[in-house]
């Protein structure tokens, strides 16, 4: 099923991936307000759908934004709420990007009538189908697990110190999933050489998997930040580069399979 705004696989699985941050599509009357910077829409996940390519053979429900995360950042509180307070970070309708750079011209960045609209028109449809998602994938199988799925530069200053682990997993500090179900993921990661790997490090887990991830009510929820050094050429990041790809995907295989096993026991 495809909406506008995102385009949705139902799969008849209890699992659901969630990849709100890949969009690059700016509509022509936003795009005009903004600066070369936001134009350019670096902060995008690049091609994190397609490194989860091989779930197109399996059950899962896949939900992927079209949009950019700069029209609305459908991993963020539209109440405001911070994630990391103390930390930069950015809001629902980011006015910088993550590098610092100004995402508008003088005088056009969005005020709060534009921001509501912004939730209205394109973060409520996205948390509609996924939150139906989730309850058709319980109401089904007695439980859910969503993996909300990202990536982000290595090196980011303005956000962390030094590079990034290649995969971040995040669980808000265990309260988003039962603990058997990071365990086997984390299981997974420490299996490799090729990746390193952090658990609720600098990023534990945006608001999807805060809000969603309640796991006395059987709805689990994880996120994985990668680090795209691990996958493409930053330099270039347009450009996704299948056999550069190919080692990660086989980690990401491993890691889907082993938490579903866990989240069915």
């Amino acid at each position: 099923m495809s909406d506008a705004r995102y385009t949705y696989h139902q799969g008849t699985g209890p699992l659901v991936v969630s990849f709100p941050h890949v969009g690059t599509y700016l509509p022509d009357e936003i795009a005009a307000t903004m600066t070369d910077a936001g134009r350019a829409v670096a902060d995008t996940d690049w091609h994190v759908h397609l490194l989860y390519g091989f779930l197109e053979n399996g059950d899962a429900t896949r939900l992927i934004a079209t949009h950019s995360r700069y029209v609305a950042d459908l991993n963020r509180d539209p109440e405001g709420g911070l994630l990391y307070p103390g930390k930069f970070e950015t809001g629902v309708c980011p006015v910088a990007s993550f590098g610092g750079q100004p995402l508008y011209k003088p005088g056009c960045a969005p005020d709060a009538g534009v921001v509501a609209r912004r939730i209205r028109e394109y973060w409520q449809p996205y948390h509609r189908q996924l939150a139906a998602a989730l309850v058709r994938a319980k109401a089904v199988h007695g439980y859910a697990l969503l993996l909300d799925a990202h990536s982000i530069l290595s090196h980011l200053p303005r956000l962390f110190e030094g590079r990034l682990p290649q995969l971040n997993l995040g669980t808000a500090d265990g309260k988003s999933c039962a603990p058997a179900i990071a365990d086997a993921a984390m299981a997974v990661f420490s299996g490799q050489n090729r990746f390193s790997s952090v658990k609720n490090g600098r990023f534990k887990g945006g608001y999807i998997t805060r809000h969603y991830g309640r796991p006395r009510d059987r709805v689990h929820a994880l996120q994985l930040e990668i680090a795209t050094d691990a996958y493409l050429d930053e330099e270039n990041p347009v450009a996704f580069d299948d056999a550069r790809a190919a080692p990660l995907q086989n980690v990401l295989q491993d890691f889907v399979a082993a938490i579903g096993e866990a989240a069915h026991r």
